[in-house]
């Protein structure tokens, strides 16, 4: 029994003492800040990943009979690109920025569940890590990202076309690394909510808080409607696939179309997952960057509620081309149309703010200036896409490849980049290099629209989506090579800012604590802020309360409070 004693106590001095290395203090953290900058690390590490899957993609579609990849290599690629960008990326970089920001925003210590916190981090990690593994073990995903089923049901034997069909381990692999990387994201959305609700500083209603902390809020109630519909749909294609169930298979009495009713019901509002923190990370910049208030602060914060209601009405405007009875064609229709509407007044009280403003052209505000401009014309080519006529005619094209390649990057990633430099002098103390930053910036840009709008004429002229070559004489040949030279030109910017980001980082500019003049309570602290984020927890008057705080003498409480 002593020895056992003894045994357990020097175990507990170890850990102790690993907790306090560097290592194993980030390792074991439970604080929001670290963990918010782990989210945002491990996001930008797997976007290289998918960014050079990406690149192998254009370089096999570059030239005619491209012969970089076989067609087994191409459809692992493509599916995982698809897979990487939008669940390792997009969503656990947003995620990174709300957990950092959002309860700084809010005048909270932490998060409200600082354990389950860090359970939802690591569940990202391992299921990111199981996932790309899948390279490994010679069977990475390779039916898409959507693992249509009942193509992706034969766990064994199939035909030539692998793109049609998933043997082996392949869409196992994506399967349960969905479904892990979904109860990840279940732990943080709980964890967003009740930090959200109940940890607010005194004096911050609802109609007070920060827009970023609206449209994080609204993503968490997304996830957390949204994610049953994958998880069972999931689920029910492992039962098909190892257990002999045929809930997809029409010939045993199963539904062909289930799949698709239970991806795209998790899908599209998924896409508004993605999109909505973005719309927040501009709400925020805009107006520190205009010198305004936000324009139209109430309509901003509720067209986001009405986008996440009707985004769960929308999702058979994927399905146009399987067969839908008229009405319901005519539904979903329309509701794709109406849920234009709430987007729109987003856009044009962006506009609002910046109009007559003293504009200050900072990397922070570029990011966000082409976040509207791309952002837009993602939003009026998926508007075409509600046109049943239209959508037979481009539907699985390259018409649709752009259209969602100028909402999730001209979109997200734009808007992932104006956070990044607009909140790193808060995470680090320190400025990315200005010069550096509005060199990737034309970069991006640039590259952004040679390699994504060329694919609308490539869609028009006829050419598919998911193929892994195609014969000269098409008319393809030319914008293909424009979109890959495009492809590279936003690696190159790419390149320029992991450039940045280290030289800043070792050698970069103080910021201080208000490097910007802001709004928000995130600046009222030092940079980085303290453990515990504010001395004292400051109380909420204004929708500007640090501003405001600032300079008393120009506050006008009735005008920004109501």
């Amino acid at each position: 029994m002593a020895t056992q004693v003894i045994d357990t106590t020097t175990t507990l001095v170890r850990r102790k003492r690993f907790s306090e290395t560097y290592v194993g203090e980030w390792i074991t953290t439970t604080d929001h800040k670290k963990l918010g900058i782990m989210y945002v690390l491990t996001g930008f590490f797997f976007f290289l990943v998918g960014g050079m899957e990406a690149l192998l993609i254009r370089t096999q579609l570059a030239v005619p009979h491209g012969q970089v990849l076989t067609p087994e290599e191409y459809n692992s690629v493509f599916t995982m690109h698809g897979t990487t960008m939008i669940f390792l990326f997009v969503i656990p970089v947003l995620v990174g920025f709300g957990n950092y920001v959002v309860p700084l925003m809010i005048g909270a210590r932490d998060m409200a569940f600082p354990r389950l916190n860090s359970f939802g981090y690591w569940g990202l990690f391992f299921g990111g890590v199981f996932l790309q593994a899948s390279f490994a073990f010679g069977a990475a995903p390779n039916g898409g990202w959507f693992m249509y089923a009942p193509l992706s049901e034969t766990a064994t034997g199939c035909g030539v076309h692998a793109y049609i069909c998933t043997p082996g381990m392949n869409a196992d692999f994506w399967v349960l690394g969905v479904l892990m990387l979904g109860i990840s994201s279940i732990a943080g959305s709980v964890n967003f909510v009740v930090t959200i609700l109940k940890l607010r500083a005194p004096g911050m209603s609802i109609n007070r808080m920060p827009l970023f902390t609206w449209m994080t809020l609204v993503t968490s109630f997304l996830l957390l409607f949204a994610l049953p519909s994958i998880t069972s749909a999931s689920v029910l294609l492992l039962l098909d696939r190892h257990l002999g169930t045929h809930f997809y298979q029409y010939a045993s009495g199963g539904d062909p179309l289930l799949w698709q009713h239970l991806f795209w019901s998790f899908g599209h509002p998924e896409v508004y997952i993605l999109i909505l923190p973005a719309f927040g990370i501009i709400s925020e910049v805009l107006p520190v960057f205009s010198r305004k208030p936000i324009f139209g602060y109430t309509f901003i914060a509720w067209s986001g509620v009405a986008i996440g209601f009707l985004s769960f009405t929308v999702w058979a405007h994927h399905m146009f081309a399987v067969g839908l009875p008229p009405l319901a064609q005519a539904f979903f229709a329309t509701s794709t149309t109406l849920i234009a509407i709430p987007t729109a007044v987003k856009i044009f009280n962006w506009v609002a703010t910046i109009y007559g403003g003293k504009i200050s052209f900072k990397v922070p505000m570029l990011f966000a200036l082409g976040f509207i401009a791309m952002f837009l014309i993602g939003g009026l080519n998926g508007a075409a896409l509600a046109v049943v006529p239209f959508d037979y005619q481009v539907t699985d094209s390259y018409f649709v490849v752009a259209h969602i390649h100028y909402v999730l990057f001209g979109g997200s990633a734009l808007a992932i980049f104006a956070g990044v430099y607009y909140w790193f002098p808060k995470m680090t103390g320190k400025f990315l290099n200005e010069r550096l930053g509005q060199v990737q910036f034309w970069l991006m840009i640039i590259g952004l629209n040679l390699a994504f709008f060329p694919m609308h004429l490539l869609g028009l002229f006829g050419m598919p989506r998911r193929i892994y070559t195609y014969p000269s004489g098409l008319g393809w040949s030319e914008l293909n090579l424009l979109s890959t030279i495009g492809a590279f030109i936003i690696a190159l910017g790419v390149i320029v800012f992991l450039t940045n980001f280290v030289l800043s980082l070792r050698n970069g500019e103080k910021a201080g604590d208000d490097p910007c003049d802001a709004f928000t309570l995130e600046w009222d602290t030092t940079s980085p802020p303290k453990k515990y984020n504010f001395l004292s927890i400051p109380v909420v008057r204004s929708r500007r309360p640090f501003y405001d705080k600032k300079y008393p003498e120009i506050a006008d409480w009735k005008s920004v409070t109501h």
